[in-house]
Protein backbone atom coordinates (compact mmCIF):
# COMPACT_ATOMS: atom_id res chain seq x y z
CA UNK A 1 0.00 0.00 0.00
CA UNK A 2 2.92 2.40 -0.34
CA UNK A 3 1.71 5.61 -1.99
CA UNK A 4 4.56 5.68 -4.53
CA UNK A 5 5.22 1.95 -4.99
CA UNK A 6 2.07 -0.01 -4.11
CA UNK A 7 3.62 -3.26 -5.36
CA UNK A 8 6.31 -3.22 -2.67
CA UNK A 9 5.68 -5.31 0.42
CA UNK A 10 2.83 -7.61 1.31
CA UNK A 11 0.12 -7.76 3.95
CA UNK A 12 -1.19 -10.50 6.19
CA UNK A 13 1.92 -11.21 8.20
CA UNK A 14 4.79 -9.61 10.09
CA UNK A 15 8.33 -10.99 9.72
CA UNK A 16 10.36 -11.26 12.93
CA UNK A 17 13.59 -12.74 11.57
CA UNK A 18 15.40 -13.70 8.37
CA UNK A 19 18.19 -16.29 8.32
CA UNK A 20 19.99 -15.87 5.00
CA UNK A 21 22.31 -18.82 4.30
CA UNK A 22 24.03 -18.55 0.93
CA UNK A 23 26.97 -19.83 -1.06
CA UNK A 24 28.24 -17.57 -3.84
CA UNK A 25 30.97 -18.43 -6.32
CA UNK A 26 32.48 -15.26 -7.83
CA UNK A 27 34.11 -17.36 -10.53
CA UNK A 28 30.81 -18.57 -11.98
CA UNK A 29 28.47 -15.89 -10.63
CA UNK A 30 26.17 -18.59 -9.28
CA UNK A 31 24.42 -18.65 -5.91
CA UNK A 32 22.76 -21.41 -3.92
CA UNK A 33 20.77 -20.26 -0.91
CA UNK A 34 18.24 -21.15 1.74
CA UNK A 35 16.35 -18.36 3.49
CA UNK A 36 14.42 -19.18 6.64
CA UNK A 37 11.75 -16.70 7.70
CA UNK A 38 10.09 -16.51 11.11
CA UNK A 39 6.82 -14.59 11.03
CA UNK A 40 3.42 -14.13 12.67
CA UNK A 41 0.16 -13.96 10.75
CA UNK A 42 -1.82 -10.75 11.15
CA UNK A 43 -4.79 -12.26 9.29
CA UNK A 44 -5.94 -15.77 8.43
CA UNK A 45 -3.80 -16.87 5.50
CA UNK A 46 -4.78 -19.41 2.86
CA UNK A 47 -1.79 -18.11 0.91
CA UNK A 48 0.72 -15.27 1.14
CA UNK A 49 3.29 -13.52 -1.01
CA UNK A 50 6.98 -12.70 -0.76
CA UNK A 51 8.74 -10.23 -3.04
CA UNK A 52 11.27 -12.23 -5.08
CA UNK A 53 12.61 -12.03 -8.64
CA UNK A 54 14.96 -14.29 -10.59
CA UNK A 55 16.43 -17.65 -9.55
CA UNK A 56 14.99 -21.14 -9.68
CA UNK A 57 12.90 -21.86 -6.60
CA UNK A 58 13.69 -25.44 -5.70
CA UNK A 59 11.48 -25.95 -2.66
CA UNK A 60 9.25 -24.01 -0.27
CA UNK A 61 8.43 -25.40 3.17
CA UNK A 62 5.97 -23.87 5.65
CA UNK A 63 6.03 -25.21 9.22
CA UNK A 64 7.87 -28.33 8.11
CA UNK A 65 5.48 -29.24 5.28
CA UNK A 66 6.06 -28.74 1.57
CA UNK A 67 4.05 -25.81 0.21
CA UNK A 68 2.81 -25.09 -3.28
CA UNK A 69 4.29 -22.02 -4.91
CA UNK A 70 4.13 -20.03 -8.11
CA UNK A 71 5.75 -16.89 -9.55
CA UNK A 72 4.03 -13.82 -10.97
CA UNK A 73 5.06 -10.17 -11.41
CA UNK A 74 8.00 -10.25 -9.02
CA UNK A 75 6.05 -12.18 -6.37
CA UNK A 76 6.58 -15.63 -4.90
CA UNK A 77 3.03 -16.81 -4.10
CA UNK A 78 2.98 -19.51 -1.42
CA UNK A 79 0.06 -21.78 -0.54
CA UNK A 80 0.78 -23.69 2.67
CA UNK A 81 -0.49 -27.21 3.26
CA UNK A 82 -2.96 -25.82 5.80
CA UNK A 83 -4.30 -22.33 6.45
CA UNK A 84 -2.45 -20.21 9.01
CA UNK A 85 -4.64 -18.69 11.73
CA UNK A 86 -4.46 -15.00 12.59
CA UNK A 87 -1.99 -14.49 15.42
CA UNK A 88 -0.18 -17.76 14.71
CA UNK A 89 3.60 -17.88 14.43
CA UNK A 90 4.86 -19.73 11.38
CA UNK A 91 8.14 -20.55 9.65
CA UNK A 92 8.95 -20.44 5.93
CA UNK A 93 11.99 -21.92 4.24
CA UNK A 94 12.81 -21.08 0.60
CA UNK A 95 15.53 -23.06 -1.20
CA UNK A 96 16.70 -21.47 -4.45
CA UNK A 97 19.61 -21.23 -6.88
CA UNK A 98 20.77 -19.19 -9.84
CA UNK A 99 22.76 -16.14 -10.81
CA UNK A 100 21.89 -12.97 -8.86
CA UNK A 101 21.85 -9.83 -10.94
CA UNK A 102 20.91 -6.18 -10.97
CA UNK A 103 17.35 -5.19 -11.78
CA UNK A 104 15.63 -2.03 -13.00
CA UNK A 105 14.37 0.15 -10.16
CA UNK A 106 10.96 1.77 -10.05
CA UNK A 107 12.54 4.78 -8.36
CA UNK A 108 15.40 5.89 -10.62
CA UNK A 109 17.31 5.14 -13.80
CA UNK A 110 20.11 3.49 -11.81
CA UNK A 111 20.02 -0.30 -11.42
CA UNK A 112 19.60 -1.89 -8.00
CA UNK A 113 20.17 -5.37 -6.66
CA UNK A 114 23.18 -7.63 -6.70
CA UNK A 115 26.00 -5.86 -8.52
CA UNK A 116 29.21 -7.55 -9.68
CA UNK A 117 32.02 -5.28 -10.82
CA UNK A 118 34.65 -5.85 -13.47
CA UNK A 119 37.14 -7.12 -10.88
CA UNK A 120 34.66 -9.66 -9.49
CA UNK A 121 33.67 -7.71 -6.38
CA UNK A 122 29.98 -8.19 -5.58
CA UNK A 123 27.79 -5.99 -3.42
CA UNK A 124 24.14 -5.08 -2.91
CA UNK A 125 22.47 -1.76 -3.72
CA UNK A 126 18.85 -2.19 -2.65
CA UNK A 127 17.22 1.18 -1.93
CA UNK A 128 14.29 1.23 -2.34
CA UNK A 129 13.28 -1.91 -4.24
CA UNK A 130 16.34 -4.11 -4.86
CA UNK A 131 16.25 -6.50 -1.89
CA UNK A 132 14.00 -8.96 -3.73
CA UNK A 133 16.72 -9.44 -6.34
CA UNK A 134 18.74 -11.68 -4.02
CA UNK A 135 16.48 -13.04 -1.26
CA UNK A 136 12.72 -13.62 -0.74
CA UNK A 137 11.46 -10.80 1.45
CA UNK A 138 8.58 -8.62 2.53
CA UNK A 139 10.20 -5.66 0.85
CA UNK A 140 8.97 -2.55 2.64
CA UNK A 141 10.37 -0.66 5.66
CA UNK A 142 7.08 -1.15 7.52
CA UNK A 143 8.07 -4.78 8.08
CA UNK A 144 11.47 -4.58 9.76
CA UNK A 145 13.11 -7.73 11.10
CA UNK A 146 16.30 -9.02 12.68
CA UNK A 147 18.79 -10.90 10.51
CA UNK A 148 21.36 -13.67 10.55
CA UNK A 149 23.69 -13.93 7.54
CA UNK A 150 25.70 -17.08 6.83
CA UNK A 151 27.78 -16.33 3.74
CA UNK A 152 30.09 -18.94 2.22
CA UNK A 153 32.59 -18.13 -0.54
CA UNK A 154 35.50 -20.04 -2.08
CA UNK A 155 38.95 -19.16 -0.78
CA UNK A 156 40.62 -16.68 -1.03
CA UNK A 157 37.51 -14.48 -1.46
CA UNK A 158 36.17 -12.70 1.61
CA UNK A 159 32.52 -12.02 2.53
CA UNK A 160 31.04 -9.34 4.78
CA UNK A 161 27.50 -8.41 5.85
CA UNK A 162 25.50 -6.19 8.19
CA UNK A 163 25.99 -6.56 11.90
CA UNK A 164 28.52 -8.26 14.14
CA UNK A 165 30.74 -11.12 13.00
CA UNK A 166 30.01 -13.95 15.45
CA UNK A 167 31.81 -16.89 13.82
CA UNK A 168 34.16 -17.81 10.99
CA UNK A 169 34.20 -21.40 9.74
CA UNK A 170 37.00 -22.51 7.42
CA UNK A 171 36.39 -25.63 5.40
CA UNK A 172 38.23 -27.28 2.56
CA UNK A 173 38.41 -24.58 -0.09
CA UNK A 174 35.81 -22.22 1.39
CA UNK A 175 35.10 -19.88 4.31
CA UNK A 176 31.77 -19.17 5.99
CA UNK A 177 31.30 -15.95 7.95
CA UNK A 178 28.26 -15.58 10.20
CA UNK A 179 26.89 -12.13 11.04
CA UNK A 180 24.13 -11.17 13.45
CA UNK A 181 21.97 -8.04 13.18
CA UNK A 182 19.89 -8.08 16.40
CA UNK A 183 18.29 -4.66 15.88
CA UNK A 184 15.34 -4.38 13.46
CA UNK A 185 16.44 -3.61 9.90
CA UNK A 186 14.51 -2.51 6.83
CA UNK A 187 15.00 -4.87 3.90
CA UNK A 188 16.60 -2.27 1.63
CA UNK A 189 19.49 -1.89 4.10
CA UNK A 190 20.52 -5.57 4.06
CA UNK A 191 23.78 -6.13 2.20
CA UNK A 192 26.50 -8.60 1.40
CA UNK A 193 29.93 -7.54 0.11
CA UNK A 194 32.23 -10.16 -1.46
CA UNK A 195 35.67 -9.57 -2.93
CA UNK A 196 39.40 -9.26 -2.44
CA UNK A 197 38.87 -7.08 0.62
CA UNK A 198 40.22 -6.73 4.14
CA UNK A 199 38.51 -5.73 7.38
CA UNK A 200 40.58 -3.12 9.20
CA UNK A 201 39.90 -2.17 12.81
CA UNK A 202 40.27 1.49 13.84
CA UNK A 203 41.09 1.44 17.56
CA UNK A 204 41.50 5.23 17.81
CA UNK A 205 38.04 5.91 16.35
CA UNK A 206 36.61 3.07 18.44
CA UNK A 207 37.91 4.69 21.62
CA UNK A 208 36.27 8.02 20.75
CA UNK A 209 32.99 6.53 19.49
CA UNK A 210 32.51 3.99 22.25
CA UNK A 211 31.47 1.33 19.70
CA UNK A 212 33.75 -0.70 17.39
CA UNK A 213 34.68 1.07 14.16
CA UNK A 214 35.93 -1.21 11.38
CA UNK A 215 36.20 -0.67 7.66
CA UNK A 216 36.23 -3.10 4.74
CA UNK A 217 38.81 -1.95 2.21
CA UNK A 218 40.66 -3.11 -0.92
CA UNK A 219 44.28 -4.11 -0.22
CA UNK A 220 45.78 -0.79 -1.40
CA UNK A 221 43.52 1.25 0.88
CA UNK A 222 43.92 -1.21 3.73
CA UNK A 223 47.67 -0.59 3.57
CA UNK A 224 47.14 3.18 3.58
CA UNK A 225 43.61 4.14 4.73
CA UNK A 226 42.28 7.33 3.11
CA UNK A 227 42.33 10.57 5.07
CA UNK A 228 38.93 11.17 6.59
CA UNK A 229 38.32 7.67 7.87
CA UNK A 230 40.15 8.60 11.06
CA UNK A 231 37.39 11.17 11.74
CA UNK A 232 34.61 8.59 12.02
CA UNK A 233 34.94 8.25 15.78
CA UNK A 234 34.71 12.00 16.26
CA UNK A 235 31.80 12.17 13.81
CA UNK A 236 29.87 9.48 15.67
CA UNK A 237 30.49 11.13 19.04
CA UNK A 238 29.37 14.51 17.66
CA UNK A 239 26.19 13.10 16.12
CA UNK A 240 25.39 11.37 19.41
CA UNK A 241 25.58 14.75 21.12
CA UNK A 242 23.03 16.09 18.62
CA UNK A 243 20.70 13.13 17.99
CA UNK A 244 21.10 10.92 21.05
CA UNK A 245 22.68 7.49 21.56
CA UNK A 246 24.04 5.64 18.53
CA UNK A 247 21.43 2.93 17.83
CA UNK A 248 23.64 -0.01 16.79
CA UNK A 249 26.53 -2.12 18.05
CA UNK A 250 29.25 -1.09 15.58
CA UNK A 251 29.90 0.95 12.44
CA UNK A 252 32.15 1.27 9.43
CA UNK A 253 32.20 1.53 5.66
CA UNK A 254 32.99 -0.84 2.82
CA UNK A 255 34.78 0.56 -0.24
CA UNK A 256 34.10 -1.18 -3.56
CA UNK A 257 35.32 -0.40 -7.07
CA UNK A 258 32.99 1.03 -9.66
CA UNK A 259 30.00 2.03 -7.53
CA UNK A 260 29.18 5.66 -8.44
CA UNK A 261 27.67 6.58 -5.10
CA UNK A 262 27.37 5.82 -1.40
CA UNK A 263 24.64 3.95 0.48
CA UNK A 264 23.87 3.80 4.19
CA UNK A 265 23.50 0.03 4.65
CA UNK A 266 22.88 -0.63 8.34
CA UNK A 267 26.22 -0.65 10.27
CA UNK A 268 28.18 -1.02 6.99
CA UNK A 269 27.78 1.93 4.61
CA UNK A 270 28.90 1.27 1.06
CA UNK A 271 31.18 3.70 -0.81
CA UNK A 272 32.43 3.65 -4.36
CA UNK A 273 36.22 3.86 -4.58
CA UNK A 274 35.98 7.16 -6.44
CA UNK A 275 34.77 8.88 -3.28
CA UNK A 276 37.74 8.23 -1.04
CA UNK A 277 40.00 10.83 -2.64
CA UNK A 278 37.25 13.27 -3.56
CA UNK A 279 36.88 16.65 -1.79
CA UNK A 280 33.40 15.65 -0.62
CA UNK A 281 34.54 12.44 1.13
CA UNK A 282 34.31 13.92 4.62
CA UNK A 283 30.80 15.29 4.01
CA UNK A 284 29.57 12.01 2.58
CA UNK A 285 31.03 10.12 5.55
CA UNK A 286 28.93 12.28 7.89
CA UNK A 287 25.89 11.94 5.63
CA UNK A 288 25.90 8.12 5.61
CA UNK A 289 26.69 7.94 9.32
CA UNK A 290 23.73 10.23 10.12
CA UNK A 291 21.49 7.81 8.23
CA UNK A 292 22.15 5.22 10.91
CA UNK A 293 19.75 7.31 13.04
CA UNK A 294 17.52 8.73 10.30
CA UNK A 295 16.70 6.16 7.65
CA UNK A 296 18.03 3.08 9.41
CA UNK A 297 16.95 3.19 13.06
CA UNK A 298 13.92 5.28 12.03
CA UNK A 299 12.83 4.30 8.52
CA UNK A 300 10.17 5.96 6.36
CA UNK A 301 6.71 4.51 6.77
CA UNK A 302 6.02 5.50 3.17
CA UNK A 303 8.57 6.20 0.45
CA UNK A 304 6.99 9.61 -0.20
CA UNK A 305 8.60 10.64 3.10
CA UNK A 306 12.14 10.05 1.80
CA UNK A 307 13.07 13.59 2.89
CA UNK A 308 13.03 12.25 6.47
CA UNK A 309 16.07 10.22 5.42
CA UNK A 310 17.90 12.51 3.04
CA UNK A 311 17.01 15.92 4.41
CA UNK A 312 18.14 14.87 7.88
CA UNK A 313 21.42 13.39 6.60
CA UNK A 314 22.09 16.52 4.54
CA UNK A 315 21.45 18.75 7.54
CA UNK A 316 23.85 16.56 9.52
CA UNK A 317 26.54 17.49 6.97
CA UNK A 318 25.82 21.17 7.67
CA UNK A 319 25.83 20.61 11.43
CA UNK A 320 29.25 18.95 11.14
CA UNK A 321 30.49 21.91 9.11
CA UNK A 322 29.13 24.24 11.81
CA UNK A 323 30.89 22.14 14.45
CA UNK A 324 34.19 22.36 12.57
CA UNK A 325 34.07 25.87 11.12
CA UNK A 326 31.40 27.85 12.97
CA UNK A 327 27.82 29.06 12.31
CA UNK A 328 28.75 31.26 9.36
CA UNK A 329 29.72 28.14 7.42
CA UNK A 330 26.34 26.53 8.04
CA UNK A 331 24.54 29.70 6.98
CA UNK A 332 26.62 29.76 3.80
CA UNK A 333 25.83 26.12 2.98
CA UNK A 334 22.11 26.72 3.55
CA UNK A 335 22.01 29.78 1.29
CA UNK A 336 23.96 27.98 -1.44
CA UNK A 337 21.53 25.07 -1.27
CA UNK A 338 18.56 27.43 -1.51
CA UNK A 339 20.04 29.10 -4.59
CA UNK A 340 20.57 25.69 -6.21
CA UNK A 341 16.99 24.66 -5.54
CA UNK A 342 15.63 27.89 -7.02
CA UNK A 343 17.85 27.61 -10.09
CA UNK A 344 17.04 23.94 -10.61
CA UNK A 345 13.25 24.24 -10.53
CA UNK A 346 13.12 21.22 -8.23
CA UNK A 347 9.87 19.62 -7.00
CA UNK A 348 9.15 20.16 -3.30
CA UNK A 349 10.67 17.54 -1.00
CA UNK A 350 7.32 16.31 0.31
CA UNK A 351 6.19 15.34 -3.21
CA UNK A 352 9.06 13.40 -4.87
CA UNK A 353 8.23 11.92 -8.28
CA UNK A 354 7.89 8.11 -8.19
CA UNK A 355 10.35 7.70 -11.05
CA UNK A 356 12.92 10.07 -9.53
CA UNK A 357 12.70 9.40 -5.80
CA UNK A 358 16.18 10.75 -5.12
CA UNK A 359 15.56 14.15 -6.62
CA UNK A 360 18.04 16.73 -5.25
CA UNK A 361 15.21 18.48 -3.43
CA UNK A 362 14.73 15.67 -0.90
CA UNK A 363 18.36 16.30 0.10
CA UNK A 364 18.89 20.04 -0.21
CA UNK A 365 15.36 21.41 0.19
CA UNK A 366 14.76 18.80 2.88
CA UNK A 367 17.82 20.07 4.75
CA UNK A 368 16.58 23.62 4.32
CA UNK A 369 13.26 22.63 5.89
CA UNK A 370 15.10 21.59 9.04
CA UNK A 371 17.13 24.80 9.04
CA UNK A 372 13.95 26.86 8.68
CA UNK A 373 12.47 24.97 11.62
CA UNK A 374 15.59 25.68 13.69
CA UNK A 375 15.40 29.40 12.90
CA UNK A 376 11.69 29.45 13.72
CA UNK A 377 11.70 27.66 17.10
CA UNK A 378 15.26 28.29 18.32
CA UNK A 379 18.16 25.98 19.05
CA UNK A 380 16.93 24.59 22.37
CA UNK A 381 13.57 23.46 21.00
CA UNK A 382 15.05 22.35 17.69
CA UNK A 383 17.68 20.01 19.11
CA UNK A 384 15.24 18.74 21.74
CA UNK A 385 12.90 17.92 18.84
CA UNK A 386 15.60 15.91 17.04
CA UNK A 387 16.49 13.94 20.16
CA UNK A 388 12.86 13.30 21.12
CA UNK A 389 11.98 12.17 17.60
CA UNK A 390 15.03 9.87 17.44
CA UNK A 391 14.16 8.27 20.80
CA UNK A 392 10.40 7.97 20.29
CA UNK A 393 10.52 6.19 16.94
CA UNK A 394 13.74 4.22 17.48
CA UNK A 395 13.63 0.78 15.91
CA UNK A 396 10.54 1.54 13.86
CA UNK A 397 9.17 3.78 11.15
CA UNK A 398 7.78 7.31 11.02
CA UNK A 399 5.89 9.60 8.68
CA UNK A 400 6.23 13.33 8.16
CA UNK A 401 3.19 13.94 10.36
CA UNK A 402 4.99 12.16 13.21
CA UNK A 403 7.95 14.51 13.02
CA UNK A 404 5.72 17.57 12.76
CA UNK A 405 3.80 16.43 15.85
CA UNK A 406 7.04 16.12 17.86
CA UNK A 407 8.20 19.57 16.74
CA UNK A 408 4.87 21.11 17.73
CA UNK A 409 4.87 19.28 21.07
CA UNK A 410 8.39 20.43 21.99
CA UNK A 411 8.00 24.01 20.73
CA UNK A 412 4.41 24.47 21.91
CA UNK A 413 3.59 26.06 18.57
CA UNK A 414 1.41 25.36 15.54
CA UNK A 415 3.94 24.67 12.77
CA UNK A 416 1.58 23.47 10.07
CA UNK A 417 2.05 26.55 7.86
CA UNK A 418 5.84 26.30 8.06
CA UNK A 419 5.96 22.64 7.06
CA UNK A 420 3.33 23.09 4.35
CA UNK A 421 5.36 25.89 2.77
CA UNK A 422 8.71 24.13 2.96
CA UNK A 423 7.65 20.58 2.11
CA UNK A 424 4.78 21.04 -0.33
CA UNK A 425 4.97 24.54 -1.77
CA UNK A 426 5.95 25.07 -5.37
CA UNK A 427 8.58 27.69 -4.57
CA UNK A 428 11.44 27.70 -2.08
CA UNK A 429 10.56 30.06 0.77
CA UNK A 430 13.01 32.58 2.08
CA UNK A 431 14.97 31.73 5.20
Amino acid sequence: GDSLYPGLGNGGYDVARYIVDLFFDPGTGEMAAVVDIQAVATAELDRFNLDFVGFDVLEVVVDGAAADHERADGELIITPARPIAAGEEFAVSVDYAGAPDRIASRASSLPVGWITGADGTSYVIAEPDGASSWYPVNDHPLDKATYTFRVTVPNPWQAFANGTLVDTITDLGSTTRIYEMPQPMASYLATVVIGDLEEIDDPASTAIAGVPIRNVLPPDLAASPPAGLDLQGEMLAFLESVFGPYPFDLYGIAVVPGFPGALENQTLSLFGDGFVNAPIFESVLVHELAHQWFGNDISPGDWSDIWLNEGFATYAEWLWAEHRAGPDRLAQLAEEARERMIAGDAPPPGRPPPGALFTPSVYQWGGLTLHALRLEIGDDAFFATLRTYAARFSGGTARTADFVAVAEEISGRDLGALFDAWLYGDTVPEL
